[in-house]
């Protein structure tokens, strides 16, 4: 049983039920089993029948017992001192037994003893015993058999489940609100708030205090990303007027300059490229890039890096090939999937041994959430130590200083693919392939209505293509 509610609500019900019934059972259990009151009145009787009988015989002992049965509904027998019952009616066997002195036990738990021996001397001097049955009080609604109060337990037991469910609900309801805020929180919405709780005891506080911590979280996410927003805003000034000092400075210099002021300039471009995947992974981060969602098809997008891959690859001695297994359709940023990707895309490139092949690979899959597009981009390169892999999208991260400044990285682009793909639903890895070499895989949502798209014909995008 995982919800904390049922365990609540059942073992207090179990528990209260319990102890209702059990109450009942043994306040039944131990009652007396005969009254003064029944016992007063048996030994009235028995002086009555044992009168009529001495005074006028059998008729009049059984007229007195008929008269006994309709008033009162009792039956009764006059045994003599050998044990024959004297009006001549037929007595059942626990009357007789009775009589002889042998204690028959009730018809139940819920039954009182209602049948009883009364000996008496007649003005004879004669012993008489009496057997008198005393029926039980008439059915009630409230009451079963042997007066067991029947309804009144299934009232009690249902009042108690009502006042166990309400607590429960009581114990349970800021825990729900807290778990639900939790999952926003992590889905990235920093506006998430568990909400007052009127209430002072430990869960309110709990819920106060995720509150406070989900706040101060929201302020420094929003700080740092008002930080690097501001300083990449004010970082472009400085390199437009740079980029306008360079050029007048290539008009004014000779060749001996050039290869300074290309240096210049290469250092210039890259310091600008790295200020907007700053502002990009800003925006992100924030989540204030506003996404226009519009329906994507993710075969197109692939087929497009993969062929401008497939001509810079030629300057770097390597090679990318692509199939398309089956394509699918995605809600979301055509500009942004395509950046995510083409990251990966890059990265691997970057890093693949000369001479080898980049694979991508667009296929989909089936799980208990529905339909999921998935894209693997597998390079032949070093890998990653296996404790790394998992660091890979954290910005700036960097396994090896010198390599990143040797390939020009600076470890924005996986960080930007992770932030993009999870602003649409999906999720990133990044794992080592057992024939040595980097596979990136990014799951991506597919759009309802599209699973059953069949894959495209070979004519309009090529399976395998180099």
């Amino acid at each position: 049983m995982r919800s904390l509610f049922l365990k609540i609500f059942l073992s207090y019900w179990i528990a209260l039920a319990l102890f209702v019934v059990l109450a009942i059972v043994v306040t039944l259990a131990v009652r007396p089993q005969d009254s003064p009151r029944f016992e007063y009145f048996r030994g009235m009787v028995a002086n009555e029948a044992v009168q009529a009988y001495e005074q006028g015989g059998i008729p009049e002992l059984r007229s007195f017992f008929s008269d006994l049965q309709k008033a009162l509904h009792d039956h009764a027998f006059l045994f003599d001192d050998k044990g024959q019952e004297i009006s001549g009616n037929n007595a059942p066997g626990w009357a007789r037994q009775l009589a002889l002195g042998i204690r028959t036990r009730p018809g139940g738990l819920w039954q009182s003893e209602r049948r009883a021996a009364q000996a008496v001397t007649g003005a004879s001097g004669r012993r008489y015993i009496l057997v008198l049955e005393h029926p039980g009080p008439p059915p009630h609604i409230f009451f079963g058999p042997g007066r067991m109060p029947g309804l009144g337990i299934f009232i009690a037991i249902l009042t108690s489940g009502l006042v166990c469910f309400l607590l429960a609900r009581s114990l349970t309801a800021p825990i729900t609100r807290l778990r639900a805020a939790t999952q926003r929180l992590a889905n990235g919405d920093l506006k998430a708030r568990a909400g007052a709780v009127g209430s002072r005891d430990e869960i309110a506080e709990l819920v106060r205090d995720f509150d406070r911590m989900a706040e101060r979280l929201e302020n420094l996410v929003n700080a740092q990303s008002r930080l690097l927003n501001d300083i990449s805003h004010e970082l472009r000034s400085p390199l437009a007027r740079l980029s306008v000092a360079l050029g007048l400075a290539r008009q004014r210099t000779g060749p001996e300059a050039a290869a300074t002021l290309d240096r210049i300039e290469s250092e210039a471009n890259r310091l600008n490229e790295l200020i907007g995947r700053l502002l990009t992974l800003a925006r992100m981060e924030g989540n204030e890039q506003a996404i226009a969602r519009s329906p994507v098809d993710l075969a197109e997008v692939v087929t497009d890096i993969a062929e401008d891959a497939t001509f810079e690859a030629q300057g770097r001695n390597c090679r990318v090939k692509y199939a398309i297994v089956q394509n699918s359709t995605v809600l979301g940023s055509s500009a942004l999937l395509r950046s995510a990707i083409e990251n990966v895309v890059r990265n691997a490139m970057r890093y693949t041994a000369e001479g080898t092949e980049v694979e991508i690979q667009l296929d989909r899959v089936e799980n208990s959430s529905g339909s999921e597009a998935v894209i693997r981009v597998s390079d032949r390169g070093p890998g990653v130590p296996q404790e790394s892999l998992d660091k890979l999208f954290r910005p700036f991260y960097r396994l090896d200083d010198a390599r990143e400044r040797q390939t020009g990285g600076v470890g924005l682009g996986l960080a930007i693919t992770e932030r993009a793909v999870r602003l649409h639903g999906g999720s990133a890895c990044a794992v080592n392939r057992p024939s040595g070499g980097l596979q990136v895989e990014i799951r991506l949502p597919v759009l309802s209505g599209s699973a059953n798209m069949p894959p495209p014909t070979a004519t309009k995008i090529p399976v395998l293509r180099s």
